[in-house]
């Protein structure tokens, strides 16, 4: 796994061992960045699930001004903080050690990011429970782009709840990439 673009470009970057967390193929990074790349430069970006926290960096890497991470296992959260200091990008980072809706929570303050990328576990409904949270949350306005990286069984329409309406849709082989935005009313 390796950063794509950008100041830390073609930097390895670490990972965990076993089968803890999926890490998104370097070509799906690839695809996902190219389509979302005027939205990156000095974006504030969220990211959810994070890992091993390759999404995040490779949007440091790209421009973003500033990146919050949300991951509760710590093994993955100390991969993270190394993986910053490897690329340099430390001081442009949060990362939080919590369970996603507990980290939303305590950065609802914050206001509106730009971008907000969740890859949570396949098929467990995570994504949903994010998107209801989002619904009446200040962290996503108008202008954010929410980037749900799932299965390619997920309900998309449910995602949506009458609050976010879908722009782009992605498949892969074994998952794909929904980019919403908050419904015009």
């Amino acid at each position: 796994m390796r950063v794509i673009a950008g100041s830390a470009r073609r930097l390895l970057l670490k990972s965990l061992k076993g089968n803890k967390t999926r890490p998104t193929l370097d070509r799906y990074k690839e695809t996902l960045f190219n389509t979302i790349q005027g939205y990156v430069p000095d974006s504030r970006f969220l990211d959810l699930f994070a890992g091993t926290g390759s999404i995040g960096i490779e949007a440091l890497s790209r421009g973003a001004s500033h990146c919050t991470f949300v991951e509760n296992d710590r093994e993955a959260v100390k991969v993270i903080n190394e993986n910053l200091k490897i690329t340099h990008l430390e001081d442009k980072a949060d990362v939080m050690t919590s369970d996603v809706l507990g980290g939303l929570l305590m950065i609802e303050k914050q206001g509106p990011f730009d971008v907000i990328f969740m890859d949570p576990p396949y098929d467990m409904g995570l994504e949903l429970a994010v998107m209801r949270y989002l619904s009446s949350s200040k962290l996503a306005d108008n202008e954010t782009l929410i980037i749900i990286e799932a299965s390619n069984e997920t309900d998309t329409e449910e995602l949506c709840g009458g609050d976010f309406e879908i722009i782009r849709t992605k498949d892969y082989k074994t998952n794909r990439h929904i980019l919403l935005k908050r419904a015009k009313k």
